[in-house]
Parts: C-alpha cells; sequence; structure tokens
C-alpha cells in the first residue's frame, strides 16, 4: 500500500522494487492510494507492469487520510504493508518481515538505509520531557549520541532487533490482527506523528512493535528541513500528541522544550524559524488546542 503525492519522481523505482520484493509473498495486491496529486502520480501507476489497483481520493487529507481510504478496502484477515513512495525494498525484505508477524507482534519495521547505505537510525522512544529537553538543550545529533535523546543509536536493536516504542512510518507491516485492534490512524494529524500515535495505540492493544533488521530497505527520503511549513508542522504535532496523554503541567513544560529548541536554532535556517513562530502561535492559544485535539483522536 503506498500513499502518493506529487510523488512521480521517485515511485517508479518503488514500484520496481516491488516486482522483485515480491517474488516470494503469494497472493498479495498492490494499492497505490493517490491524494490529488497535480503530476503524473496516477499514470505512472497506471502505467506500470505490476498492476496496482489505484485509487483516487480526490483530495490531499494527509498521510492518514490516505492510508484510511485503502485500509477500508482491505479485510483484516489480510497483513498490510505500508510505504512510502521514496522506498526501495531488497528482495526478501518483505517475506521476512511478514515471517516476523506473530500473535503478540502487530507491527515490524525494517533495517533502513540511507541513500548513500549508511543506517538511518529509525527507531524511537516513546516522547517524553526528558527526551525533549536533551534534545533541546544538546541537539538532536548529541542526544542521540547519548542515547538520551527520542532517537534510539544504540547498536544493539539495529544489531539484534526486538521490542521498540515505535519507529519512523517510512514502511511498516501491520498484521490483520492489530488492524482489527486498531482500525484507523487519526487523520487530524495531516502529516508527522501519525505513527507515533498508531504504535503508541497497538501497543496499548496488547501488541508488540518489532525492528527486524534482517529485512532491509532504502529511503531517499526528502528533507523535512527543506520545507519550512512541514518542519513546522512536524514541532507542532510533536506537541499535539504529547498533549493527549499528558496533564497540563508535563504538556506545558514539553511545549516549552520544543519551543526552546528551535528558538535556539533559529539562526540556522528558515524551517527553525517556522517551527519556532509556529510553535509561539499554539502557546498563545494553549488552553483550548489539546483539548480540541483531542476530541479528534479515533478510538
Amino acid at each position: 500500500m503506498i500513499v502518493t503525492y506529487n510523488s512521480a519522481a521517485v515511485l517508479p523505482q518503488l514500484l520496481s522494487s516491488l516486482q522483485f520484493g515480491l517474488v516470494d509473498v503469494p497472493d498479495c495486491n498492490v494499492i497505490v492510494v493517490d491524494n490529488a496529486s497535480s503530476d503524473d502520480s496516477v499514470e505512472i501507476a497506471a502505467r506500470h507492469q505490476l498492476q496496482p489497483r489505484i485509487i483516487e481520493t480526490g483530495r490531499n487529507g494527509g498521510y492518514a487520510a490516505g492510508i484510511n481510504a485503502a485500509l477500508a478496502t482491505v479485510g483484516t484477515e489480510s497483513d498490510v504493508l505500508l510505504l512510502n513512495p521514496d522506498i526501495r525494498v531488497s528482495r526478501s525484505a518483505i517475506s521476512c518481515l511478514q515471517h516476523r508477524l506473530g500473535p503478540e507482534t502487530g507491527v515490524v519495521a525494517p533495517r533502513i538505509l540511507n541513500e548513500d547505505g549508511t543506517l538511518s537510525l529509525s527507531v524511537r522512544r516513546e516522547p517524553s520531557l526528558m527526551a525533549a529537553w536533551a534534545e533541546a538543550i544538546l541537539g538532536g545529533t548529541l542526544s542521540a549520541r547519548l542515547d538520551i535523546g527520542e532517537v534510539v543509536s544504540g547498536t544493539r536493536v539495529y544489531n539484534r532487533g526486538g521490542a521498540v516504542d515505535w519507529t519512523t512510518g517510512a514502511i511498516l507491516m501491520i498484521s490483520g490482527r492489530a488492524r482489527e485492534l486498531v482500525p484507523q490512524w487519526d487523520e487530524s494529524f495531516f502529516l508527522y506523528s501519525e505513527e507515533v500515535d498508531f504504535m503508541r495505540r497497538v501497543r496499548q492493544a496488547g501488541l508488540k512493535i518489532a525492528y527486524v533488521p534482517e529485512a532491509t530497505a532504502t529511503h531517499i527520503g526528502g528533507d523535512t528541513r527543506a520545507n519550512p511549513f512541514l518542519f513546522a508542522l512536524c514541532a507542532t504535532n510533536r506537541v499535539v500528541d504529547f498533549a493527549r496523554h499528558h496533564g497540563r503541567a508535563a504538556t506545558v513544560l514539553f511545549h516549552l522544550a520544543v519551543l526552546v529548541g528551535e528558538g535556539i536554532r533559529c539562526w540556522r535556517g528558515p524551517e527553525h524559524r517556522a517551527a519556532f513562530k509556529a510553535l509561539r502561535t499554539m502557546s498563545r492559544t494553549f488552553p483550548a488546542f489539546s483539548e480540541q485535539r483531542s476530541q479528534q483522536c479515533p478510538s
């Protein structure tokens, strides 16, 4: 299942990698959900030899909305692989992931490599005040190296795999059982933090999230920092997600940590300035926003 939005530049390579990646996966279907692209994404999918089923949503409702549109057409007896269009899967990755699903494991994620072949640190901890302040004061890179930020950098999980809190959502396989327990993704996020929310609800339902280093995929990946709007959205959605699960005092401190972190780094570029401005705007409506957002959270 692939959600596209103006993905013509990267979609052909993903579909071609799936031709090899699905060889040892019997009885499977490829679905491309297009969120009203203005480029040739739909035409590229329609012409490809894989002949994917195409769902045109007619609007750009966000990543979660695209996922939900496709999931509504697939019975919960089926496992589902979610893919960003800028992913490239290795030949045995998909079957390897599917084999690692089980009665206790609801979501699995592979080892993700960057385009240059280096390891992507894709495993994350549950958002916390300690991690937020570590990243604000020390920066994401140093806090990851010290293993006190949200990004997990310790070599053990990347080498051995195992249960984790959550991983980045570029490629995830979800079991039918997990889909029964958590049938929908939260569309109120539009983009970013929806995977944090989804995997948290899977864990709360009693299933594990597992990192599987034996399966590999390459993430070409657009840099969020190249788009100030998306960078700001990522920052504000972190606060929205945290607010839904913590009290007002903790949320104020978390919000302040993210705000301080972006304020310290405003000199680095327009993306940090955009995030700082968005977080300041959020603080003016703080008494209302967390309650309003929580009412939108799916059951």
